[in-house]
């Protein structure tokens, strides 16, 4: 068992709900919402308008700039309209299209590709043409993950199947159902980078994960093309899944401040997006649909489900029998380090993993008390901060002593608000202490 990194916390694991539950596929929206920005950085650029007709996994939207990534309808139907709405990126133009016609009817099995037969950069395009992006959360565009500058020397891609928030089951379930697809995937991915050893970390609550992909690579390791793929188990320990704490667990190796984990020679995807890349390559599909966990003690069926992009939560609800009563906070993500939202009209995008409805009991309201100088944040912190006293020098607008403290170090985990005894949300005050040195450098750099 390979040790976990200094920190962390390992709050109650709370995938009863859900662990045992297969796959099944929710009901096709009438109406889907496909805003043109579900990623980090630039919206994607329009290429239809009002009135069209499109079909399921039609280009709506192209990649506008570096990082970007193509939006396509989830969908056949006809455009109703271009309008602002709410999305977990804040309001943005999202295309709305009533469904009409037929969907796809051509098997995913007869478009198979041979992606031996592409090169690096053939496979990279298909990536792009499909908008694959970071499915853990992160919604990074893949195809440029995939392309460090020739200077940073990439020796070992890590697969991250830790799946360490609390609820979360989708990546398990992955790993469990698609276990050769997803080793095909990380073989597409070597060849990307021009690489031949793959690591996948996985917690050790995973057994049935670990042993699927046991079973795979046992048959083939290392493959024609001399890949070696490991599987290692880890602690079962939040943040695990994190990308600093993940490779200092498998590699014991750190990531130098304001660094990114190709400086130190390694590139970390997530199960879900090395899933979707297998997709894009072999099926020649695009990112038009995914899976995710819906889970929490108010919804009448949780389980992990197969969901069009576009879909609200509203029809999630619906779909899943609707809810037990008013859930006290809704959670896009991991109950830590998930974005809590109140507008039920909000579409699934590529970036989540997961929708909580959760109950009074399941969400600890965070208050503001005094912080009693227990230390526990400080301890709990993974990338050893001091919670505490960013949150009063930002509480007391001390900026010098803002900048001294780091909070630019953060990982955003939410472990700091979990162990807090007097409930103080310190993950919040760090993040305003972040946002309030972002702001003072941009006015110094226009004076």
């Amino acid at each position: 068992m390979f040790s976990p990194f200094k920190g962390g916390v390992h709050p109650s694991e709370r995938k009863q709900f859900t662990d045992k539950k297969n796959f099944s596929s929710l009901a096709i929206p009438h109406l889907a919402y496909i805003p043109l920005k579900q990623h980090i950085g630039s919206p994607a650029k329009p290429i239809v308008s009002k009135g069209d007709v499109v079909k399921e996994g039609d280009l709506l939207a192209e990649a506008d700039g570096v990082i970007s990534a193509n939006i396509h309808s989830s969908v056949p139907g006809q455009i109703l309209d271009l309008k602002e709405i709410e999305t977990i990126y804040g309001r943005q133009p999202a295309f709305v299209i009533e469904v009409e016609g037929s969907f796809a009817k051509t098997a995913l099995s007869e478009n198979q590709s041979s992606w031996l037969n592409f090169s690096e950069k053939e496979i990279l395009q298909k990536i792009k043409e499909a908008g694959i992006v970071g499915l853990g959360g992160a919604a990074f565009p893949t195809n440029v993950k995939l392309s460090p500058p020739p200077e940073k020397k990439i020796e070992v891609l890590i697969v991250n199947g830790a799946e360490c928030e609390a609820y979360l089951t989708v990546d398990d379930l992955l790993m469990q159902s698609f276990a050769a697809e997803i080793i095909e995937g990380i073989r597409i991915t070597l060849k990307v980078l021009k690489i031949k050893k793959a690591i996948i970390g996985i917690e050790k609550n995973k057994p049935l994960a670990i042993n699927s992909l046991r079973k795979i690579l046992e048959k083939n390791n290392p493959s024609p093309n001399e890949e070696t793929i490991e599987i290692k188990p880890l602690k079962t320990r939040y943040p695990q899944g994190a990308e600093k704490q993940l490779i200092y667990s498998l590699l014991k190796k750190e990531i130098p401040s304001r660094k990114l984990p190709m400086d130190i020679g390694v590139v970390v995807q997530n199960i879900g997006t090395i899933y979707a890349i297998y997709q894009a390559v072999v099926l020649n599909k695009p990112l038009y649909e995914r899976y995710l966990t819906i889970s929490g003690e108010m919804i009448n069926n949780p389980g992990n489900y197969k969901v069009r992009i576009g879909t609200t939560i509203n029809d999630l609800i619906k779909d899943c029998d609707g809810l037990k009563g008013d859930p006290v906070k809704i959670v896009v993500g991991g109950p830590l380090c998930g974005l809590s939202i109140n507008d039920l009209e909000m579409p699934v995008v590529k970036g989540f993993s997961g929708v909580l409805f959760l109950s009074s009991k399941e969400a600890r309201l965070l208050g503001n008390g005094n912080c009693i100088r227990c230390g526990k944040c400080v301890a709990t912190c993974p990338m050893g901060l001091v919670p505490s006293e960013i949150s009063e020098a930002v509480e007391n607008n001390f900026t010098d002593s803002m900048e001294k403290l780091s909070p630019s170090e953060c990982i955003k985990c939410g472990a700091c608000s979990y162990v807090c005894p007097a409930g103080k949300p310190l993950s919040h005050f760090v993040l305003l202490a972040q946002e309030k040195l972002n702001k003072l450098k941009k006015n110094e750099n226009k004076n």
